[in-house]
């Protein structure tokens, strides 16, 4: 633990160092990242007319806000950590320079989930806390202390979801080198994740709480938030979230003994 911890520091450094190099294109990444909040909240003033009486069924508009939030939160989570580190392995790949990460004397996983971090995203997390604030204004009441602890540990296990999916991702690169399309459709596919579970029906649920966890990762943090999360809910999320952790992991195992090495 103490070198994963060394090494995530040398990481966060580097990426640091990185991001002042282009102190411009920091600041125009920043304006970009509030563009993008914007456009996140503003289809539920189209959906629900700017008032709390219509809209998604189940779901009033404070409460669609919580949903949006959550997913503001993950969204800044990707762009900032996972996608721009796991990525690389992409191009580590089809460039045959993979064998400089598993020369190196630290876990190929945690080298490669480290890699590059993006600063700047980290304005999403405050996007998202000013989305919180008004989605409780509106509702005319604040989440409970207990309700903040549980949808801040449904967060962190939304975060391990994320991040395993897109390490299963990236491993199919061992096999197919070409998996750009693959991530840019789960890119597509995580923006549904900001409407409540109820906007999906019928086989679509089940989808998007099972194979590809959506509801999991932005819906059940909300109702934690919103004090109607059952227990049953949060036992699932839990035994789920490690289900996908660990089967990312066996198969970033399996896919590394596929990778020959440039010269293989």
């Amino acid at each position: 633990m103490r070198r994963a911890w060394e090494l995530l520091k040398v990481q966060l450094k580097a990426s640091a160092l990185l991001a002042l190099q282009y102190r411009l294109d920091f600041a125009l990444d920043l304006v970009i990242g509030l563009f993008w909040t914007v456009s996140a909240v503003l289809p539920l003033f189209i959906v629900y007319g700017g008032t709390a009486k219509q809209g998604v069924p189940g779901w009033a508009f404070g409460e669609t806000l919580v949903v949006v939030a959550c997913f503001i939160t993950l969204q800044a989570v990707i762009d900032g950590a996972i996608s721009p580190s796991l990525t690389s392995v992409l191009d580590h790949v089809r460039k045959g320079t993979f064998d400089f990460v598993l020369l190196k004397p630290h876990d190929a996983q945690l080298l490669v989930s480290t890699a590059r971090f993006q600063f700047w995203r980290a304005a999403g997390l405050v996007h998202a806390a000013i989305v919180f604030g008004l989605a409780f204004r509106e509702l005319g009441r604040g989440p409970t202390t207990t309700g903040v602890v549980t949808a801040a540990v449904l967060l962190l296990m939304a975060t391990a979801l994320l991040y395993s999916l897109w390490l299963l991702i990236v491993s199919v690169s061992f096999f197919a080198v070409k998996v750009d399309n693959l991530s840019n459709l789960f890119a597509s596919l995580f923006d549904a994740a900001r409407w409540p579970k109820t906007v999906f029906r019928g086989v679509f649920r089940v989808v998007f709480t099972f194979v590809i966890p959506l509801v999991v990762m932005t819906t059940f943090p909300a109702e934690a938030l919103l004090g109607r999360l059952s227990w049953a809910s949060l036992l699932g999320a839990i035994a789920g979230t490690l289900a996908f952790v660990l089967a990312a992991r066996l198969v970033w195992l399996l896919s590394l003994r596929r990778y020959t090495s440039a010269g293989g």
